[in-house]
């Protein structure tokens, strides 16, 4: 029993430093992140949302070394991440857009202009959309019209379409409608 533990003592060593390693990487990640959001005025419910993203990450990359820890041969290591992969990849391309969303939610965290309370234009062909941004979420933008009604925008399609900030001086101008 004790040479058998001294054999799995090494394994738990490993382990435990590995988690060590990478709770610190999350918390150095988590907080970057937070100081990055309130640098750009964003809300704490987003900074959270791509903190739990960064989590998710890092526990995949854990298992991923884990089973390298336990000595589990790479062949089988490779078949078994290959063939979920391959689940996963089905069905992530039966929802590629609610991807595509999720994607530019973090785009924008990182490098959206404009913040909740601006007014905004949105350009499109057909029909431009002018609203106040209420809220900026994981998949979609909440958007308050001039009537009191609530628009939701794709995060996907904000990205794509021209959009113009309204000047604070503008606002009540009715010749930009």
């Amino acid at each position: 029993m004790s040479s058998m533990l001294s054999i799995d003592q090494d394994k738990i060593i490993y382990t435990v430093v590995l988690l060590v390693i990478l709770l610190i990487i999350r918390t150095i990640i988590v907080i970057t992140v937070k100081k990055i959001g309130k640098k750009s005025g964003t809300t704490e419910a987003r900074a959270a949302l791509i903190g739990r993203y960064v989590t998710v990450i890092l526990v995949l990359i854990a298992v991923l070394i884990e089973t390298f820890i336990l000595g589990v041969e790479p062949e089988k290591v490779i078949v078994v991440f290959s063939s979920v992969f391959a689940v996963i990849g089905v069905g992530l391309f039966a929802i590629w857009s609610i991807l595509s969303n999720v994607t530019s939610g973090v785009i924008m965290f990182f490098s959206f202009p404009y913040k909740v309370g601006d007014k905004i234009k949105i350009h499109d062909k057909d029909d431009s959309i002018i609203a106040i941004i209420e809220d900026i979420r994981a998949f979609q933008i909440h958007l308050r019209d001039d009537h009191g009604n609530l628009v939701t925008y794709p995060n996907n399609l904000i990205l794509q379409k021209a959009v113009t900030l309204l000047q604070k001086d503008a606002l009540d101008d009715t010749s930009i409608l």
